[in-house]
């Protein structure tokens, strides 16, 4: 070998193990015990305004209880730990979570309630600035248009009663059409962005917005607001995820396409795609009709083969349209629709979309993709959190002042621990995509922990991949 490869060689293997060192550091510092770590220091820095005999209880244990819960997916994981320290004189909510006393519901409620779910922000902002660090928000660029990073919007409802209460609630009225009587729903609603991308099926989620009365309005929040305070909050946060200017795209459905939220985006330095059905901006539908008796439509037609059949994606757009009516000030948008239609030339779908970044005909079907993949904030985030073992939807604990949108936010928090181990922990993945659905996977973790005592999180993951008969991946200890 000659001293020049020779040379090339000590590079390339030197930075083949500084990239492997680098990963390493990085599954340390995304590791369970880690991201546990990260959650009890924020704990710690919670108020606590107790006086008398109730001091004796720890808000620390009540937290990390409570968020045990939902990151185990089991209401009963801490009974089941209290019967293990008295029949074993150990358990697993201590050695996983550090909790030192576990505490009854009751008490975890109280303590709880006077908390502001807004304490815990930070962890989820740490965690994904741990995942930027890592490389690992490289994954959730765009494949198609800029490489931008893809923010979902959206809004859902996780708490509704029309006798349970709280300040923090909002109120729904309606006239029942049997006896003609007025009733009163309450519910509680959160605006949970996530980090998405087309074609992957996992999100991360950020920090959320919880729709609550807010001091000094008269008017009831409502998802718009909080959406706009959540960019206050963290957009310039948001904006360094995608390196600098112009690297973010905010998709949202079309309660999100007005002018001064399109404002509120750009003044943020986002870019947009956000749906723009026609009922909701006739202005804009009406100059779009005039524009096509003027100018020839720009139009580009994708045929693809889904199965044995064939369907055709008709793309048309237009640059630099208004949004809405008026003389001054109007923005003007960039507008595409896509046509779908089978092999009978039957329509299947259709969608059309607002956005910022200039439309041509190199780039309209891959502004569409991006617009697209604002489903999956609902499919692959609301969906899975409401129906795939968290039950966002239930009611854990109203309270009287922030217990509920607490407990939704410790589970959110599961949620985004669960996503961040499948990204990061290779022993974590292994067992998941090995047991293939997640309900599976958690019922195990309930019986092993209602059963057996484990030092720590690897611990665990090692037993379970041996009992499944795999191979053990050779990666940095997790504990």
């Amino acid at each position: 070998m000659t001293k020049g490869k020779l040379k090339k060689a000590s590079s390339n293997a030197l930075k083949k193990a500084l990239t492997l060192r680098e990963k390493k550091k990085n599954q340390r510092l995304l590791s369970f015990g880690n991201l546990v770590n990260k959650l009890r220091e924020r704990i710690k820095k919670f108020p606590d305004r107790r006086i008398g005999k109730n001091i004796s209880k720890s808000l620390e244990d009540a937290a990390l209880g409570a968020f045990s819960i939902f990151y185990m997916q089991s209401p009963s994981f801490l009974s089941h730990q209290q019967l293990m320290q008295t029949t074993k004189g150990k358990n697993n909510a201590r050695s996983l979570f550090g909790i030192e006393e576990i505490l009854s519901e009751n008490h975890i409620r109280n303590l709880l309630d006077v908390v502001d779910p807004q304490l815990l922000n930070p962890v989820f902002m740490e965690i994904v600035n741990d995942l930027r660090e890592g490389g690992y928000i490289e994954e959730y660029r765009s494949n198609t248009y800029k490489k931008n990073i893809l923010i979902g919007m959206d809004a859902t409802q996780y708490f509704s009663s029309k006798k349970i209460s709280c300040p923090q609630c909002n109120t729904r009225r309606r006239v029942e059409k049997e006896n003609d009587k007025e009733t009163v729903d309450f519910y509680h609603c959160v605006v949970s962005p996530v980090l998405l991308k087309p074609g992957l099926n996992r999100v991360i989620s950020l920090p959320p917005e919880y729709i609550i009365p807010q001091d000094g309005s008269e008017k009831q929040d409502c998802e718009y607001n909080a959406s706009k305070r959540w960019f206050d909050k963290y957009g310039e946060y948001i904006l360094e995820l995608g390196d600098g200017e112009g690297g973010v795209t905010v998709l949202g459905d079309d309660l999100y396409c007005k002018q001064p939220f399109c404002e509120e985006i750009l003044r943020h330095k986002f870019n947009f795609i956000l749906v723009c059905k026609p009922d909701s901006h006739k202005t804009l539908y009406e100059y779009l009709k005039l524009l096509q008796e003027e100018i020839e439509e720009e139009e580009v037609k994708i045929a693809r083969w889904k199965g044995k059949y064939r369907q055709v994606n008709t793309y048309r757009f237009y640059n630099q349209v208004p949004i809405k009516d008026g003389e001054k000030g109007v923005l003007e948008v960039n507008w595409c629709e896509i046509v779908t239609t089978d092999h009978e030339g039957k329509v299947i779908y259709k969608n059309s979309f607002a956005t910022n970044h200039k439309i041509t005909g190199e780039n309209v079907a891959q502004i569409v993709e991006d617009g697209r993949a604002r489903w999956k904030v609902e499919n692959e985030n609301y969906n899975v959190l409401k129906n795939r073992g968290y039950h966002l939807e239930h009611n854990f604990g109203h309270g009287k002042k922030h217990l509920s949108s607490l407990l939704a936010t410790f589970n959110l928090l599961a949620f985004l621990f669960h996503t961040v181990l499948e990204i990061v922990d290779e022993k974590y993945a292994l067992v998941r995509r090995e047991l293939v659905k997640r309900k599976t996977f958690f019922q195990h973790l309930q019986v092993l922990t209602c059963y057996w005592y484990f030092e720590n999180w690897d611990v665990m993951m090692v037993f379970m991949i041996e009992g499944l008969e795999l191979e053990v991946p050779q990666v940095p200890d997790s504990s």
